[in-house]
């Protein structure tokens, strides 16, 4: 669309235009331009600057808020604008009067063509979107079937690592973790326990004290859990995170006898969270101890066990209320 007040000017380009190959559309007034616009689908607007009703700068602002077109403004007033001020204005382009025909053409084809690489590139971004959405919701699918397989072999313990998960998350975000970080450390949260599968489920299930050597035995769960997704491409060290999450920051953990920042943040926060719902919860060799003994022990061994921060974050989520397992 042409949109000057000089009709003369608007017949020579629609001619252009016209040979050239493209549909086109003139106006004299800015506000004529928008009601056929409001009718008509149109790619490229070409408007003077200096009009009646609004400049061409006021009408490619209101063009751009309102349709999915270029603006190309054009001017013979060049010695009272740039370049650059135009374009920061929003055009796509800008023309100097008086106009040569062969040149507008080869501009207006510049600008369609850029307008079809934008098209092509967002839809190739939209697509990209799609697929990533479908891939995190598989990885999801996947995630949640492996923890539904652990607390198949141990139903005493179903929903822990859910819970724990719940847990983890509003801790990493009290503590200011991106969003991105905070979805990794449940990824990893949810599946903490996967390792148990290499464990009897006589042992698991057992209901009352564990001796020394069934003890050894559940402690491979982390290196078995490991083993399992450390062949995982995921985004996030997953499968550190499971193999650090019984570690603790004096060095007295399993199964490396990592200290303080050897552990990854990530496990350090789901170290006290797994220690405090288990607390909480019901096991096959105890009833539930409730909320207070969790908060107790990791309170009591903060910086011993625990890490201090981390403590802290669960501990002011437990105050102020802002957190309770459901269920």
């Amino acid at each position: 669309m042409v949109v000057d007040d000089d009709e003369g000017i608007c017949s020579v380009l629609q001619t252009g235009v016209e040979r050239a190959g493209f549909q086109c559309f003139t106006a004299q007034r800015p506000k004529a331009a928008l009601q056929l616009l409001d009718q008509h689908p149109v790619d490229v607007v070409v408007a003077d600057i200096r009009m009646p009703e609004m400049s061409g700068i006021e009408l490619a602002h209101v063009v751009k808020a309102r349709f999915p077109a270029d603006v190309i403004i054009m001017t013979g007033f060049v010695e009272d604008f740039n370049y650059e001020d135009i374009i920061q204005q929003g055009a796509s382009d800008f023309i100097q009067k008086p106009v040569r025909i062969a040149e507008f053409v080869a501009r207006l084809k510049r600008v369609l063509s850029e307008r079809s690489s934008r098209a092509e590139r967002d839809m190739a971004m939209e697509n990209l979107k799609v697929n990533l959405d479908k891939l995190g919701r598989a990885m999801d699918g996947i995630v949640k079937a492996m923890s539904v397989a652990v607390e198949l072999r141990d139903p005493y313990t179903a929903g822990h690592q859910e819970r724990v998960a719940t847990l983890t998350s509003a801790i990493g975000r009290h503590m200011g973790l991106s969003e991105d970080d905070v979805y990794g450390l449940r990824m990893a949260s949810v599946i903490h326990d996967l390792g148990k599968m290499a464990v009897p489920a006589e042992i698991l299930c057992k209901p009352g004290k564990l001796s020394p050597l069934e003890y050894e035995m559940v402690k491979i769960h982390v290196q078995a859990g490991y083993d399992i997704l450390k062949r995982i491409e995921f985004p996030w060290p997953v499968a550190e995170i499971v193999l650090q999450h019984h570690e603790r920051v004096n060095g007295s953990g399993y199964p490396n006898g990592l200290q303080q920042e050897e552990i990854l943040l990530p496990a350090r926060i789901l170290a006290v969270a797994d220690v405090y719902e288990t607390i909480a919860s019901h096991r096959p060799y105890r009833p539930a101890l409730g909320t207070e003994a969790a908060t107790e022990e990791i309170r009591s061994h903060r910086g011993i066990l625990y890490d201090r921060q981390v403590v802290d974050a669960c501990l002011a989520l437990i105050k102020s209320g802002d957190f309770q397992f459901s269920g």
